[in-house]
């Protein structure tokens, strides 16, 4: 969840690490660090700091580091280990000072590893578990060790989902492990003179497009060229180089004042790529949904809910069962999946910790996997036998907006395709993007801007839908507690006379759901009951109702009524983070790559 980033070239390096890192910050804004390797004879310059590195500049860095440097390593920190500290912010180095090291995800044996160092005489600074790492390569070093032979040992002894980056000082050499937390290496057509390592490609896009991936179990060690090597056997493996198709301005905010504004009104433009699937796969995939022996669409927080909603949509489109299934307890339904079971895994970053490892399950009882995903080459995809690419680019924002919207219509799809009625479902889709492209104009903006000036104060808002948009109700839910910190809670509307109900009193803010389809005149029941309890209803819906105290007016959009009726509690949530004095782009205590259980 953290962010790695780092360079070796011809570049002042603390510059490119630290625009690097600033694109990174999604991944974790507790703290943040950089090392630099300069001076004769070589040692590190590290400057730590807590807080967010986004509006720290160039110039303060030049004073902070002294000198000209070809070789840095930065890391911004999602706290796992340790409290938000100078002292637990990352890099960490060896007794020495001659070995710095950056780390992502969680050393589960860091206590038996780090006592192991203290009996040895090894000196610590920090509460984290990363700070073992240095000490073990300086260990394995001082054995006799080469630098890459040490780091490809130490990782070996690492047990759990980690990655992490050191630079050997005495050499200026730098190598990087991956056990199940992503690394990408970013490089020139002969992957020579400048080399870039970081968790995300939106690290170093800017400066190249064509990168190589460290696949599990894998190391990489850079000394004038990048050359790959299996943990497991210290043979040397070849990688060929990926293109990445992402412009350097979709990593920027282009006039916007946040980024997740700005994804907000791309789905204009991401909701047409999304459709634009390839007739061929979607019909083939959906014969595999077909003659599957249990279909099981995984996924995590926001992306679990659009696997909810895949579920309502086969049941009402193609008549058919699926599973939905949140990804951190997929394992505890592997006793029945068979060779002939298919899984269908959903994730907005294709590194979600807890769905990498339910696919490992599914593999292990020999089930197909499909992946549907946003991002190219991410470790999902190549976990995969199959996959879809959703085309929403890329999200800067924590808060997933255009993504979900997209992973929405790829499953929407499937489901009619399924039904042997693509043709059907495109038609429907393209008219709902259309729509949408209607909504996002200033004057809906504003009027869902002054929604958001009743709501600022409030502590508690309920959200409320049946069939295809009771999972929209529970992901509104979501939005308003990660953007705006307010208590929120989804439920299907029926549901409410069976406890909820006794939460509303005067004034308790309700968002409603009501679509025109075969749910409505229960859900404007519901709604009456929540109104008769001095509720106040915010109705989501093609048409105003009486009941309704605030009307949010969407397209009547038959089965994808789910995508443009999230679509304005993605701006309502935006508008109260901004009127509350929130950074919407970077909510607290979350990353936007969950790549730690």
């Amino acid at each position: 969840m953290c962010g790695i980033s780092a360079y070796i070239g011809k570049k002042e390096a603390v510059s490119v690490v630290l625009e690097g890192l600033k694109k990174l910050e999604y991944r974790g804004y507790d703290s943040w660090g950089i090392a630099a390797l300069n001076g004769e004879p070589a040692a590190f310059s590290v400057v730590k700091r807590v807080g967010k590195i986004g509006e720290v500049s160039g110039d303060y860095l030049k004073k902070a580091i002294k000198g000209e440097s070809h070789i840095a390593i930065a890391h911004t920190r999602w706290a796992t280990h340790g409290g938000v500290t100078e002292e637990n912010t990352h890099p960490h180095l060896d007794c020495s000072g001659k070995i710095a090291v950056v780390h992502n995800g969680i050393v589960d044996n860091y206590q038996e590893l780090k006592q192991e160092l203290l009996e040895r005489g090894h000196k610590f600074s920090s509460q984290t578990d990363t700070e073992i790492i240095p000490h073990i390569i300086e260990g394995l070093i001082g054995e006799g060790l080469e630098f890459a032979a040490a780091v490809r040992e130490a990782a070996g002894r690492l047990k759990g989902r980690s990655a992490f980056v050191a630079v050997f000082a005495a050499t200026g050499q730098l190598a990087a492990a991956r056990k199940g937390t992503p690394l990408i290496l970013g490089v020139h057509e002969d992957n020579s003179d400048e080399l870039f390592i970081a968790s995300d490609v939106t690290a170093f896009l800017e400066h190249t497009n064509k990168v190589m991936y460290l696949d599990d179990g894998e190391m990489v060690l850079l000394n004038g060229r990048a050359m790959f090597f299996s943990l497991e056997t210290g043979k040397e493996v070849w990688k060929r180089v990926v293109e990445i198709h992402w412009h350097a301005g979709a990593i920027e905010k282009e006039g916007y004042d946040h980024f997740l504004i700005k994804e907000i009104m791309e789905q204009k433009d991401t909701l047409f790529r999304a459709i634009n699937q390839d007739d061929a796969k979607i019909t083939t995939v959906a014969e595999s949904v077909k003659n599957a022996f249990g279909t099981f669409f995984v996924g995590c927080g926001t992306a679990g809910k659009v696997c909810m909603t895949g579920e309502y949509l086969f049941s009402k489109i193609a008549e058919r069962h699926v599973n939905s299934v949140v990804a951190s307890e997929f394992a505890n339904y592997q006793h029945y999946l068979t060779p002939k079971s298919l899984m269908i895994a959903i994730s907005q970053s294709g590194e979600t910790a807890d769905v990498l490892e339910a696919i490992e399950v599914a593999k292990s009882r020999q089930v197909k996997v499909i992946s549907l995903l946003n991002v190219f080459g991410s470790t999902m995809m190549r976990k995969s036998d199959d996959f879809f690419m959703v085309n929403a680019g890329a999200e800067r924002a924590v808060v997933s907006t255009k993504a979900t919207t997209a992973q929405l219509a790829v499953l929407t799809l499937l489901a009619y395709a399924t039904a042997g009625k693509l043709q059907d479902g495109k038609l429907l889709l393209m008219d709902a993007a259309g729509s949408v492209n209607d909504m996002l104009n200033p004057r809906y903006e504003e009027h869902i801007k002054k929604l958001a000036r009743l709501l600022i104060n409030k502590q508690n808002i309920f959200v409320i839908g049946r069939g295809l948009n009771y999972p929209m109700a529970l992901e509104a839910s979501i939005k308003l507690q990660e953007t705006c910190y307010i208590h929120s809670q989804g439920f299907a509307a029926g549901e409410l006379k069976h406890g909820p109900l006794a939460l509303i009193e005067e004034g308790t803010p309700c968002i409603a759901f009501v679509a025109n389809d075969e749910t409505k005149a229960d859900m404007v029941s519901n709604v009456m009951e929540v109104k008769a309890r001095g509720g106040y209803i915010i109705g989501i819906a093609p048409e105003n109702n009486e009941v309704f105290d605030y009307w949010l007016k969407v397209p009547d959009a038959g089965d994808a009524s789910p995508i443009v009726n999230i679509i304005p509690i993605q701006i309502l949530a935006y508008h109260i983070a901004v009127l509350r004095g929130l950074n919407p782009d970077f909510p607290r205590n979350l990353a936007k790559s969950v790549t730690v259980k």
